[in-house]
């Protein structure tokens, strides 16, 4: 075997280059050449298949490796891996199925999926022994999703005498469920975490200029369903409550039948339009929907709300792929999906996700995020819209913050350590739960790991300012939040004007202490003490749930979401004496 030499790095003839992060991580694996094993983490949208094709090239020129096996989690991934292939003078077989036995002579090596290998194992063994293989393992984790998988997995490829493993987020597995070919290492808290060989963070990619910069723009509202008693529940997605009452105000929130899901797809086109105006004529969206039946309401919601029909991407369209591959090269406003444009697909005239789905674990919310942040020209920003609820906040600002390669598990030792897994349900959680309504509006952008709130613009912004909107050092936080603030009226109104106007017996929840406020009536009140309380919190430093739990111990009653119009008022004014 010819021992591999430090290559020219502008690999291939139909590439301009390398960028310098897939140069060093190239020059990393060249540094160990008798490494079988190799991991790299690479964040979404930063170039993970460039740098595994390069580096698949240089192996096959050195007769290192006679074949390359790429397995990704996808049959849409196989197209865009193969594609990718192609464009390096590398061809793979992006359609080979387990039925044909043999890879084409002509060809280089195939383009498979992790279910396809559980389905045939042994087949794939006998196609990476037959030929000295690289073994290319796309968003790796996914050979932990089973047990089977994982052990599929192992036994296709044990005998392969090179492994690249990618990812494009941090991952944990069980002790009993370890990822093949990954190395781990013990953590502070006694457990184990996988040890990558190179890794580029998000942070990395945004000061290099390979990904965008992200705002996220969190928004709130009051649910209120009526539960199997037959009594009226109401609660703000961005107050302190038990997890099962978050639970159950998110998952209203999210029902298509009520007012949130339309003034926040109202929301995004608005930030689509401006974009489109200011130099990203093809700036598209993209919904994040929980499940099939619910992404085929969103549709008809998105539709409806912008006067275009969408892109419906569900994975049981035999055409999803096509979707996919129409969407990214078109120029239709936005599509909705379920998961099939979570992970690894590249869009990158995505510049704006909704995310409306209940998933709430690190692995999905980054890859999701990924999927708006590729870098095209540098005026552009990513903008994501998402419920103001604990999980997801704190998801957020971890992402921005990019602190750790290993997300550190939760802590229940303070009472201000948000859950960002899923809890075992509480008694009551998975009870039944009717529709009253759900509102929406616009409550902080994150900016810095904190909630920057809407303060008033002390002078006018050009049209010119408002056009780098989104863009950290043009303009301010508060500026930021300010604009997005004034165009969520108008977000408001469009989704006012598009959903149906159910008229609902508006029963008080146990406990109110005053006659009930109809929830339209009530909602400037509310929002006007929410504002003071996100005011009152970035002055202070204090967790928005802490400052809301004092203010019900100040001014007795109902949370917010339920009080009467006579506690919003003494509420109102406490807040205004205490900011002075």
């Amino acid at each position: 075997m010819a021992a591999p030499h430090q290559p020219d790095l502008a690999v291939g003839t139909a590439r301009p280059g390398l960028r310098a992060w897939q140069r060093a991580a190239l020059a990393a694996y060249l540094a160990q050449p008798r490494r079988r094993d190799f991991l790299v983490t690479a964040t979404p949208g930063s170039g993970k298949t460039t740098f595994a094709l390069a580096l698949a090239r240089t192996l096959l020129d050195d007769r290192v490796v006679d074949r390359v096996i790429v397995v990704c989690p996808t049959d849409h991934l196989r197209t865009q891996w193969a594609e990718a292939a192609a464009a390096l003078d590398l061809p793979l077989d992006g359609a080979l199925t387990n039925a044909v036995g043999p890879v084409r002579p002509d060809l280089r090596g195939y383009v498979t999926t992790y279910a396809q290998v559980a389905a045939k194992p042994a087949l794939h063994a006998a196609r990476t022994a037959a030929r000295r293989s690289l073994v290319i393992l796309d968003e790796v984790h996914h050979a932990g999703d089973g047990l089977s998988w994982g052990e599929a997995v192992a036994a296709a490829f044990d005998l392969a005498p090179r492994r690249l493993c990618l990812t494009g987020t941090p991952f944990r597995t069980r002790p009993d469920e370890r990822i093949p070919f990954v190395r781990y290492e013990p953590d502070a808290d006694g457990g184990w975490r996988s040890a990558a060989d190179f890794s580029y963070g998000y942070r990395d990619a945004l000061r290099d200029g390979v990904v965008r910069p992200v705002v996220f723009a969190a928004y709130t509202g009051t649910s209120r369903w009526r539960n199997s008693a037959g009594e009226v529940i109401a609660a703000s997605l961005s107050e302190q409550s038990t997890r099962s009452v978050e639970a159950t105000a998110w998952r209203t929130a999210l029902d298509p039948r009520g007012q949130w899901v339309p003034h926040v797809i109202a929301a995004m086109d608005e930030r689509l339009t401006h974009l489109r105006r200011h130099g990203v004529p093809d700036a598209a969206g993209l919904v994040l929907a929980s499940d099939q039946d619910t992404a085929r309401d969103y549709a008809e919601i998105v539709e409806r709300v912008t006067g275009e029909t969408p892109v419906l991407i569900l994975s049981e369209d035999p055409k999803a792929s096509e979707k996919i591959s129409a969407f990214t090269h078109g120029t239709q406003r936005m599509a909705v999906c379920v998961r099939m444009v979570s992970e690894g697909v590249d869009v990158p005239r995505a510049a704006c996700l909704a995310w409306m789905t209940s998933y709430r674990t690190p692995l999905f919310f980054a890859q999701g995020v990924g999927r708006v942040v590729r870098a095209r020209a540098a005026h552009e920003a990513a903008t994501v819209f998402l419920p103001a609820v604990r999980p997801l906040l704190t998801l957020a600002a971890e992402l921005e913050d990019d602190r750790n390669h290993v997300i550190p598990p939760p802590s229940d030792a303070a009472e201000d350590v948000l859950d960002v897994v899923r809890p075992e349900p509480e008694p009551g959680e998975q009870e039944r739960s009717e529709l009253v309504d759900a509102d929406a509006s616009f409550a902080h952008i994150l900016h810095g790991g904190r909630a920057v709130m809407a303060a008033p613009l002390t002078e006018e912004l050009s049209a010119e300012d408002e056009e780098y909107l989104g863009l950290p050092g043009i303009l301010s936080p508060e500026q930021m939040a300010a604009l997005l603030a004034r165009r969520d009226a108008h977000a408001r109104d469009r989704a006012a004007g598009s959903g149906p106007a159910t008229d609902v017996d508006d029963g008080a929840p146990a406990g109110d202490t005053g006659a009930p406020v109809g929830w339209r009536a009530g909602a400037e009140l509310r929002r006007e003490v929410n504002r003071l309380v996100g005011v009152l919190a970035a002055r202070t430093g204090t967790p928005h749930g802490r400052i809301h739990a004092e203010l019900r111990r100040a001014v007795p009653g109902p949370a917010s979401a339920a009080a009467s119009a006579e506690v919003l008022e003494a509420r109102r004014d406490h807040l205004m004496e205490r900011l002075g």
